[in-house]
C-alpha cells in the first residue's frame, strides 16, 4: 500500500467525521483549549493554601475509612459533615486506588474540574446563540470582568481566584451548573420523563457537592423553565439571542410540560434525601458560617463593577424577550443576594460569583454578532476591551504574569512537620495557616478552623478556648497536661514567637517560617 493510498484513505476518513466535510476546530476548541493548560500549570504553581487543606483532608479520611469518614479536621465522629459528598467519596475511592496523599488528589482534580466548568460553559453559551465566538467571549469576560479589588474566594472564577480553587468542589459544581442549564434549555418542557429525571439527578448531584452553588443552579433550572413554558417546539430555534416577543405554541398543554419538571424536582428530592453520609436538610437555616461570609458584602462596587459593563447587554435582552433565561436568572440571584443581607444569612453572597455570569455572557453573545456592528455595539466592545484590560493588569493578570499587582497566596509547605506526625495524631496549634493547611496531611486538630454541622459548635468552641488555655504564658504544667490528656496531644506546633513549654521536645523547624514542632505528652506517637 502506497504512502499516497494511505493520504487518501486518510482523508477520506476525516471527511466522514463531519459528513463530508473536514473536521475543523472552532474557535472555542483552540482559545479553550489553550485557557485550560495555562490555567492548569498556574494552579499547579500555587502551594496548598486558604481551603485547600480542608479538602485535602477530606479525600485522607475516606482514603482510610471510606465507609465511616472520621471528622475532616479533628479526632472526632464525621457522621453528617456535608464535605462527605459524592465527588469527596469519588476521590476517597481514586486515593485508595492509588496511594496518593489527599494533597495529591486535590491538585489532580484541578485540570479534571477546570475541563467540566469549560465544557459546561460551552455547551450553555452554545444553546442561548449559534455564534462560534461567543464561548471564547464569554469565558474571557467570566476570568477577567470582575472589578479592581481581589475577589479570592471558592466558587468566584476570576484568573486569580482561580489559581487557588480550580480543585474545589465549587469549582467541579459550577461546571455542572452550566451542564444542567444548557440541559434544560434543551428539554424545554417537553421530550421524555426520563430526561427530566436525568436532569433532576444532576441537580441533586451538585446540590450534595456544593449546597451553596445548588442555590444558583436551582435558580437557574426554575428560570429557564418559566422562559421556556409555552415557547415554540425546538430548543434550537431561538440559538442567535432570545425567542421575539409573544413567540409561544399550544401544541403542548402547559400543565404537561409543569409535570415533566415536577419530575425533575421529584428526582431531585429523591436522590438527596437518601444520601447516607450526611442529611441535607439539616443544612437548612444553618447560621454558623454566616458570619465568616458577612466579609462578601463589604466592597461589592470595587470587586464586581467590571462586570457591570454587561448590564446594557441584559437590558436589551429583558426588552426584547422580559422571560429571557439570563435576565430571569440574574434577576432572581439579586433577589437572594439582598435577602442574606437583609437577614444576615450572609452565606447567600456565595453565589454572587455566579450571579455575574448574566450579564457577562449576555456581553459576550452581544459581542460575537456578525460584523458590521451598530454605534452602540461598537461602544460596548470598546468599554469591553478596556474593562478586560484594566481587571487583567490590576488583579486577575497575578494569576499567569509573575510581578503584577496581585499575586495568588504563597502560603509555606507543612510537608516538613507533616512527615514527622502519624496521620491521625493530633496537633495542637492556633496558627492560622497550619490549622488550615496541616490536616491536609493526614494530621488532626485539637479544634478545628471551620464550623461543620457534624461538630456542635459549642463543642468546637470549647476546644478553641482550652487551645488559648494551653498556650497561654499563664498556663501551669498540670493545666497543660490536662489538656493534652483529655484530647489525646501528642504534638504542638507552635511559631518564633510562642514560649516552648518545658515539657515539649522539639522534633522539627521550618527554616522558612521559624515554626518549631515539638512531641508533648511523653507518650510515643502512632504507628504509621
Amino acid at each position: 500500500m502506497t504512502v499516497s493510498t494511505l493520504g487518501r484513505r486518510a482523508v477520506r476518513g476525516a471527511t466522514a467525521l463531519r459528513g463530508g466535510r473536514f473536521w475543523r476546530p472552532t474557535p472555542f476548541f483552540v482559545f479553550g483549549g489553550l485557557f485550560w493548560l495555562v490555567m492548569t500549570l498556574a494552579y499547579w504553581r500555587v502551594p496548598m493554601c486558604c481551603d485547600f487543606g480542608q479538602h485535602a483532608a477530606v479525600v485522607e479520611r475516606l482514603k482510610a475509612n471510606l465507609l465511616h469518614p472520621r471528622h475532616p479536621m479533628a479526632d472526632l465522629p464525621g457522621a453528617g459533615s456535608p464535605y462527605y459528598s459524592p465527588y469527596a467519596v469519588a476521590q476517597g475511592v481514586f486515593a485508595r486506588l492509588t496511594g496518593l496523599a489527599g494533597w495529591e488528589v486535590v491538585k489532580l482534580a484541578g485540570p479534571l474540574n477546570l475541563l467540566v466548568l469549560l465544557t459546561g460553559l460551552n455547551r450553555f453559551v452554545r444553546v442561548l446563540t449559534s455564534r462560534q465566538w461567543a464561548p471564547v467571549l464569554a469565558l474571557f469576560a467570566m476570568t477577567l470582568l470582575w472589578g479592581t479589588r481581589t475577589a479570592w474566594w471558592s466558587g468566584y472564577l476570576g484568573l486569580l481566584s482561580m489559581t487557588g480553587n480550580l480543585g474545589y468542589p465549587s469549582t467541579f459544581a459550577i461546571g455542572l451548573t452550566f451542564w444542567a442549564w444548557a440541559w434544560a434549555y434543551r428539554l424545554g418542557g417537553r421530550g421524555p420523563y426520563a430526561s427530566y429525571a436525568g436532569l433532576g439527578i444532576l441537580v441533586a448531584a451538585i446540590l450534595l457537592i456544593h449546597p451553596i452553588t445548588s442555590v444558583a443552579a436551582l435558580i437557574g433550572v426554575t428560570a429557564i423553565g418559566a422562559a421556556r413554558i409555552g415557547t415554540a417546539r425546538g430548543a434550537g430555534l431561538y440559538r442567535s439571542a432570545a425567542p421575539p416577543r409573544g413567540a409561544t405554541s399550544h401544541d403542548e398543554p402547559a400543565h404537561k410540560q409543569l409535570t415533566r419538571w415536577a419530575t425533575a424536582l421529584l428526582a431531585t428530592a429523591t436522590v438527596t434525601l437518601i444520601w447516607p453520609y450526611y442529611d441535607v436538610l439539616t443544612l437548612v437555616g444553618d447560621t454558623s458560617v454566616d458570619a465568616i461570609h458577612h466579609q462578601l458584602y463589604t466592597d461589592l462596587p470595587q470587586r464586581f463593577w467590571l462586570a457591570f459593563l454587561g448590564l446594557p447587554a441584559l437590558a436589551h435582552r429583558f426588552r426584547r424577550n422580559p422571560r429571557d433565561p439570563l435576565a430571569l436568572i440574574f434577576a432572581a440571584d439579586v433577589l437572594v443576594i439582598a435577602y442574606g443581607w437583609a437577614t444576615g444569612h450572609y452565606t447567600y453572597g456565595r453565589i454572587m460569583g455566579l450571579a455575574l455570569v448574566p450579564p457577562q455572557f449576555s456581553l459576550a453573545i452581544a459581542l460575537a454578532a456578525p460584523r458590521p456592528w451598530t454605534w452602540p455595539r461598537r461602544v460596548l466592545g470598546a468599554a469591553a476591551a478596556a474593562g478586560a484590560v484594566v481587571g487583567f493588569v490590576a488583579v486577575q493578570g497575578g494569576a499567569v504574569v509573575p510581578r503584577v499587582l496581585d499575586q495568588p497566596p504563597m502560603w509555606p509547605t507543612y510537608a516538613w512537620a507533616a512527615q514527622h506526625v502519624p496521620p491521625g495524631d493530633v496537633v495542637l496549634t492556633n496558627g492560622y495557616r497550619p490549622t488550615r493547611s496541616l490536616p491536609g496531611y493526614g494530621p488532626n486538630l485539637v479544634a478545628p478552623a471551620w464550623p461543620d454541622p457534624s461538630l456542635d459548635e459549642r463543642e468546637r468552641n470549647r476546644r478553641l478556648t482550652a487551645v488559648r488555655a494551653y498556650l497561654s504564658p499563664g498556663s501551669t504544667p498540670s493545666e497543660r497536661a490536662a489538656i493534652a490528656h483529655r484530647y489525646d496531644v501528642h504534638w504542638l506546633l507552635l511559631d518564633k514567637e510562642q514560649k516552648l513549654p518545658p515539657e515539649a521536645v522539639v522534633v522539627a523547624w521550618s527554616p522558612r517560617t521559624g515554626e518549631v514542632l515539638a512531641r508533648v505528652n511523653g507518650g510515643s506517637p502512632r504507628t504509621r
